[in-house]
């Protein structure tokens, strides 16, 4: 018997982006999945996108509530999957067999907690244009130490894990997704897998990454991150991190579905 998996999206004001996000969703040949969408009460026409495609999302709730990681935190409570995953509304698949190679892993695998992949930042008119490559690459135990992180669009995890180990901490702002994995996986050391492919183009753009005030507080978050975790980063971890990032301008893309 395969698991279950739940992809959940949140949206506010997205009617720029979101159609491509849900189509990318919605084509996935995986048998058993459910598609959350939660929305912060958009005021332009993302609803009434959404509800072009209402037979193929499970549910769409639409509701005010504190931002991005407010709405995550109620998507990924409000999942029945064994497995999560969440996609942006302004990012999307990069073909349809994505979620099914995700859970070849998870379904192989009992004990298996996360599984994370490579991901291609795409210009944001043009999502066939790749700019930048991340590859992530094997996790090692000091992976974390050296100013490493997996794509947070392409980590997927169980449910379980989330009820074990906790949700997204709304008290950080931009380094919310970093601090969920460093505490998953670095500090409780959740068994993960990494799928050597990539499976998510991300529009360039994104708040995390917008300018060099927003950058200075990510990393100032980053730091605050391993406190709130009583770990001890290494001396250079936190300029590490954002370093890491040169090299995604000088990789050609590789090896990726494109539709």
């Amino acid at each position: 018997m395969i698991m279950k998996i739940s992809i959940v999206t949140i949206t506010y004001n997205s009617a720029a982006t979101i159609e491509d996000t849900i189509k990318s969703v919605v084509v996935q040949d995986y048998p058993d999945m459910e598609y959350l969408l939660i929305d912060g009460k958009s005021k332009d026409s993302t609803l009434q996108i959404a509800e072009k495609y209402k037979d193929k999302i499970t549910k769409i709730v639409s509701e005010k509530d504190g931002g991005l990681y407010f709405g995550l935190n109620k998507g990924l409570k409000m999942a029945s999957g064994d497995v999560i995953g969440a996609i942006h509304s302004d990012d999307l698949y990069a073909h349809p067999q994505v979620v099914s190679n995700v859970m070849k892993l998870f379904n192989a695998d009992p004990e298996l907690e996360g599984v994370y992949a490579d991901l291609i930042f795409v210009n944001r008119e043009d999502t066939n244009k790749v700019m930048r490559v991340w590859k992530a690459g094997e996790y090692k135990p000091d992976s974390f130490e050296k100013g490493w992180m997996p794509p947070h669009p392409t980590f997927f995890v169980r449910k379980s894990v989330y009820e074990k180990y906790g949700y997204i901490n709304t008290d950080l702002k931009l380094s919310a997704d970093y601090e969920l994995m460093l505490r998953l996986i670095h500090k409780h050391k959740i068994k993960i897998a990494y799928l050597p492919e990539t499976i998510v183009k991300m529009r360039m753009g994104g708040v995390s990454n917008v300018s060099f005030f927003v950058k200075l507080k990510a990393n100032i978050e980053d730091k605050l991150a391993w406190k709130m975790n009583n770990l001890k980063p290494g001396f250079f971890t936190t300029l590490r991190k954002p370093l890491r990032k040169i090299s995604q301008y000088f990789k050609k893309a590789y090896n990726t579905f494109l539709y």
